[in-house]
């Protein structure tokens, strides 16, 4: 929502990936980094990483941790699992590794960190209404360009994202 006034979640979409009594787990979808991705890749050993990749904003916790997210299977099962038809999220550390070196695909991501909630805290924000909620569509993670992504599913659920509302309160 318009209101949110967090600059790590200012017009982002967020996939939520695990969501318990525990807390919630998400990732930003909508958001690639700035800098090509061999500029903020330091591995030992080192590693060539494609010059047209850019890693992707997963959240502002654990920025040193990656996760792969895809449209396709890669990579050995046990490390990756299925969030919905057609979208599955790897915590393998080699697979973003083969992904880095890898010219840039438009089926997957290399993502660095995460968003994530304590118990409680994402019901407490979405009864705020600071959140919209939709299903997931890989299509518009894959198919619809970041910086047109978040209008893109505002629109999808029926709203004009001017018409929002800026301030707190029910919506």
């Amino acid at each position: 929502m318009p209101q949110m006034a967090d600059p790590n979640f200012t017009k982002t979409v967020i996939l939520l990936c695990d969501y318990t009594e525990d807390g919630a787990f998400g990732l930003i979808v909508n958001r690639p980094m700035e800098e090509p991705a061999w500029q903020m890749v330091k591995t030992d050993p080192p590693v060539r990483v494609d010059p047209s990749l850019r890693l992707w904003i997963g959240g502002p916790v654990d920025t040193q941790r990656t996760w792969v997210l895809m449209a396709e299977s890669q990579g050995p099962d046990d490390e990756q699992r299925e969030i919905c038809p057609g979208l599955l999220l790897s915590f393998s550390q080699d697979l973003a590794l083969q992904l880095l070196q890898s010219p840039a695909s438009s089926r997957a991501r290399v993502v660095v960190g995460y968003a994530g909630w304590g118990p409680g805290q994402l019901d407490k924000e979405l009864a705020a209404s600071s959140w919209l909620t939709a299903d997931v569509d890989p299509r518009l993670i894959f198919g619809v360009p970041a910086d047109q992504m978040w209008e893109t599913a505002i629109r999808r659920l029926g709203a004009d994202p001017s018409a929002l509302q800026t301030s707190s309160g029910v919506h």
